[in-house]
């Protein structure tokens, strides 16, 4: 690990609740307002407008990719552009099928139910999620054994917003429910810039095209992440009367933070130093990996992984993980693991 708290760190998929409470200052409130994902925001806005058309529900939606691209936003913006109510929950919390009965049945016709970590539902609970979904009926199984028996349940009318990082996870039937699937895409240096600076006016930063260009270009393809990123370089500004956030004060802040030109923080070149330096350049399975570097299986699989792979930095094979050429190249290692 890296000695800050393991929420601060500006990969991490942890938020504390100060940045939960400024992420939601910053998150866009309508999709004209949403940075990035043209092909998503035409074919959602379209999806948005004949259902309030027609006066229907909107057909249930998927999201899936890697944390911080926005899944949560684009929920919240769904239900504002539909004009209902929102609710949000997440697999974990809802561990038995009571739980799911005592959510949908607070909807009003039309609401938006968003559960986030979809894929990390009960199995039980999915299973009674099922008719929910399709016919508006919630089956409840009442009593044990020989006596028990099923009542059904009216729902009223809503549209489910799922969330995943991890979509191979999720079950054919659950997966086959949803209307509509969008997997969000890394975003493009330009457009986080394009964020850096939405977020910098929203919290009275000062700050310059330079210095957005700079921190953008290290945000690993990740709005959260760019939002962290200038919340520290904020920081750094101010302890050191900067009056504005130029290139220069950016370098020096991330510099600070150990944010490297690719935007890679310690873990990132600790998952790379490991696989090239105790597995000789790999393959190896993310548990051993897990144990070489002192992180959850999980968090290297959602969190690091993806980024490392669409940069071509790992390429993963039916034996497990292998570091590219452009991981030695990045570290300064040759393939016999030395120094060039």
């Amino acid at each position: 690990m890296n000695g800050r708290p393991r929420d601060a760190r500006p990969v991490s998929r942890h938020a504390t609740d100060d940045e939960r409470r400024v992420d939601l200052a910053l998150r866009p409130r309508a999709l004209n307002e949403f940075v990035g994902q043209q092909r998503l925001k035409q074919i959602l806005g379209m999806s948005i407008t004949a259902a309030r058309g027609r006066g229907e529900e909107l057909d249930h939606v998927l999201f899936s990719g890697p944390p911080g691209l926005g899944k949560t936003s684009l929920a919240h913006i769904i239900a504002r552009e539909l004009g209902v109510n929102v609710h949000v929950t997440s697999g974990p919390a809802i561990e038995r099928a009571a739980d799911l009965a005592a959510i949908v049945n607070n909807l009003e016709k039309g609401d938006v139910l968003f559960i986030d970590e979809i894929h990390r539902l009960q199995k039980i609970v999915e299973e009674r999620l099922y008719s929910a979904m399709e016919d508006y009926e919630l089956h409840i199984v009442v009593g044990e054994g020989m006596g028990a028996r099923t009542m059904k349940l009216a729902v009223k009318p809503f549209t489910l917003v799922g969330a995943t990082t991890r979509s191979g996870l999720l079950s054919s039937p659950l997966r086959d429910r949803f209307g509509q699937h969008f997997h969000l895409d890394f975003y493009t240096a330009d457009e986080l810039a394009e964020i850096v600076r939405r977020s910098a006016a929203l919290l009275t930063i000062e700050i310059d095209e330079r210095g957005a260009d700079e921190i953008a270009s290290r945000s690993r393809g990740t709005p959260r992440i760019a939002n962290r990123l200038l919340r520290r370089v904020r920081d750094f500004a101010q302890v050191n009367e900067a009056p504005i956030v130029s290139r220069q004060i950016a370098l020096s802040a991330l510099e600070m933070l150990e944010i490297d030109t690719a935007g890679f923080d310690k873990m990132d070149r600790a998952i790379l130093s490991a696989i090239i330096e105790k597995f000789d350049g790999g393959p190896v399975g993310v548990e051993s990996l897990s144990a070489a570097v002192g992180e959850e299986a999980d968090t290297i699989e959602e969190v690091y992984e993806p980024y490392l792979l669409q940069e071509g930095f790992l390429a993963r094979t039916s034996r497990g993980r292998v570091a590219t050429q452009r991981a030695y190249s990045h570290l300064g290692l040759t393939r016999r693991g030395t120094l060039f």
